[in-house]
């Protein structure tokens, strides 16, 4: 029995540290030869009109650490860096997304960041996507590449390129202060945060919107989902109706991608991916960045919520609603029909 009981005791003490799983539709391949991959890809580029097919064939279907030694072999045999060679060969949409393939999910995540604050204007949707909707060691690894890739601080460029509660509200959660899962449930705390957000907003003239980010920015996940299951004990409305009352513009917006990956990340980037290939002229840019930057994290779990959610599968409507060889990248990234 002593042996059991101290099991038991170090199964709930690793609890709050484990990684989530995994479930990526792009997976490190067999029997690798990164020479043989490099040597394809040369030839491919310097065909007449470029033979894209073999370019996407072997970079849709290599994990990234793969892509990386590819790389290297090609640098030795092409005397020439592979994403230079790349952005010479390729245009459009299809040069994006393989060159979004060339960086690491967090190196890409980091570039997307920088590129929706340089320059005129911010592209609030971009921001809004990564950072309300990446969990805490996602954010660690984004801002320390960031570091590296820009010599900038993620926070600082966030600060100098938002305002009001928006910014206050991305950087509490670039901060990373969110609490780790535990297996205690505490229901006081529960009841005490249900009822704090219930009276910083609803409840009240105005919104006491320093509250909101506080409770949002610093709990758990497991936690804010029975928060806002309780929150609905107080409240005539659901945590997302509420904020559609209290909040408006890239607050709302921002909140609303908080409580949904929350309660299910993977549906809200299936929700994403319908969205941006239902509008005129698919949003190619979203459907890009969610298909490069989840393939080697949760791309098959993402594939299931659209299916359940949307009664037919992402294989189908991405072959519906894009086209040519971006089209077959895409399907590749996919991995398959549900």
């Amino acid at each position: 029995m002593a042996l059991v009981s101290e099991f038991l005791g170090q199964l709930t003490l690793s609890y709050g540290a484990e990684e989530e799983p995994k479930f990526p539709t792009v997976v490190p391949v067999r029997d690798f030869d990164p020479a043989k991959d490099a040597a394809r890809i040369e030839t491919a580029i310097k065909t007449k009109g470029v033979d894209e097919q073999t370019i996407i064939d072997i970079l849709t279907r290599r994990s990234y650490e793969q892509r990386r030694e590819i790389a290297f072999e090609y640098e030795r045999i092409a005397k020439k860096d592979l994403i230079t060679a790349l952005k010479a060969a390729l245009s459009g949409s299809l040069e994006a997304l393989m060159l979004g393939l060339m960086k690491s999910t967090a190196q890409y995540d980091a570039s997307e960041l920088r590129a929706s604050m340089k320059g005129l204007g911010t592209d609030e949707e971009t921001l809004i996507e990564i950072v309300c909707s990446r969990n805490n060691e996602e954010l660690v690894e984004i801002k320390r590449v960031y570091r590296e890739m820009f010599k900038k601080e993620l926070d600082k460029d966030v600060a100098g390129d938002t305002s009001g509660d928006f910014a206050k509200l991305l950087l509490a959660l670039v901060q990373t202060k969110r609490d780790e899962p535990s297996n205690v449930i505490d229901y006081q705390k529960i009841d005490e945060d249900a009822r704090c957000l219930y009276e910083a907003g609803v409840k009240r003239k105005g919104t006491d919107v320093a509250t909101w980010i506080s409770i949002m920015s610093q709990r758990s996940v497991p936690h804010l989902q029975k928060v806002f299951e309780r929150y609905k004990s107080y409240s005539p409305y659901d945590m997302k109706e509420s904020i559609r009352k209290e909040v408006k513009g890239d607050l709302e917006k921002s909140f609303l991608t908080l409580v949904e990956c929350f309660e299910n990340r993977q549906l809200y980037f299936a929700n994403r991916l319908s969205e941006a290939m239902k509008s005129k002229g698919a949003k190619e840019k979203v459907v890009t960045r969610i298909m490069v930057s989840r393939c080697e994290v949760d791309l098959m779990k993402i594939r299931t919520e659209f299916k359940r959610q949307h009664k037919r599968s992402l294989y189908q409507t991405i072959a519906e609603h894009t086209k040519g060889d971006y089209q077959k990248a895409l399907l590749s990234l996919c991995g398959g029909d549900d």
